[in-house]
């Protein structure tokens, strides 16, 4: 069932939005008691280990846990291979723990277009934990950081060189670095974990109220969960206590309700009969070079304005 309401909330038929809005201010009054965390990390560094690792530690410890695990789309065909969930041996057969794999459609910030609503799906389902696994796509991700309490950042050990090259953007919406595979050269990871506690230093201001641990772990042999799984909830902890956990998701509600003008708008655009009409020609002239594609996209912009004119 829960299934089905995610495929609903994330369908692109003008048909469905009505009873999956209506589904949504329904469930509404279950929501918001999951601890929401972000996971992101580059390509290779072990995500889905990682989550497979976590999410059993979480259920053994009674928790009930949510995975929406986004992959990336191709560009070319739009497709995914959504599978995450085959590399997640252990938690696709635990029976307090849900996976859903979604498509990025394309979407910025490394997330589905209807992660938003598929986690509270999963709150009203009852979920404890809502873990969302991010495509790792790169600074872009401060979206991710809009819509979870907390944001988790995977490195790998050996930071040298990949310390030179990281985005500066991910590190300062990180509010926890773990250092994954430690197992394999404990003392190159613990080399990685002063550098970047460093290069957090320079970063975070001296009188932050939360300054972003970096701890080592490792997905494989399950080194460092405890810890982590303590970071997380003193995090929560001093959130609420300060009156800022809140705070953080009454802002993410309005970036939420904007984001959702913006891909309405976008998809009406797009639909309108008179876009549509006009939209073979621009686009031969923009791809011919007769037309600039500053010029093509006014050209389609006037049709859409000039359309609603008429009807209005």
């Amino acid at each position: 069932m829960l299934a089905r309401a995610i495929t609903l909330v994330e369908s692109r038929n003008p048909a469905h939005l009505p009873q999956a809005q209506a589904l949504l201010s329904n469930l509404l009054p279950l929501t918001g008691d999951a601890h929401r965390i972000g996971i992101t990390g580059i390509p290779g560094v072990g995500k889905s280990t990682f989550i497979d690792a976590f999410g059993s530690y979480l259920t053994g410890l009674g928790k009930k846990v949510a995975v929406l695990a986004v992959d990336p789309s191709s560009g070319r065909t739009g497709g995914s291979i959504l599978g995450d969930k085959t590399r997640m041996e252990r938690l696709s057969v635990d029976p307090n723990a849900f996976i859903r794999p979604s498509p990025s459609s394309g979407v910025l910030g490394g997330v589905g277009r209807a992660t938003r609503e598929s986690m509270l799906l999963c709150e009203a389902a009852g979920y404890d934990v809502i873990l969302v696994e991010t495509v790792g796509a790169g600074q872009s991700e401060y979206v991710v950081a809009d819509m979870v309490d907390v944001f988790l950042v995977l490195m790998l050990p050996g930071a040298g060189d990949e310390l030179q090259g990281i985005k500066k953007g991910i590190l300062e919406i990180a509010d926890i670095l773990a250092i994954n595979k430690a197992d394999q050269d404990p003392g190159k990871a613990r080399r990685a974990a002063r550098d970047y506690k460093s290069a957090l230093r320079i970063m975070t201001r001296a009188d932050a109220l939360w300054k972003p641990p970096v701890l080592t772990i490792s997905g494989l042999t399950g080194l460092g969960l405890e810890d982590l799984w303590s970071s997380l909830e003193q995090h929560r902890t001093i959130m609420q206590d300060k009156g800022l956990f809140n705070a953080r998701r009454q802002k993410q509600h309005v970036t939420w309700m904007w984001a959702m003008v913006e891909d309405r708008l976008l998809s009406r655009f797009r639909n309108h009969d008179a876009v549509k009409a006009a939209l073979p020609d621009v686009e031969a002239s923009v791809a011919k070079g007769r037309l600039t594609p500053t010029h093509g996209a006014d050209s389609l912009l006037r049709a859409f304005g000039q359309s609603i004119m008429d009807d209005d």
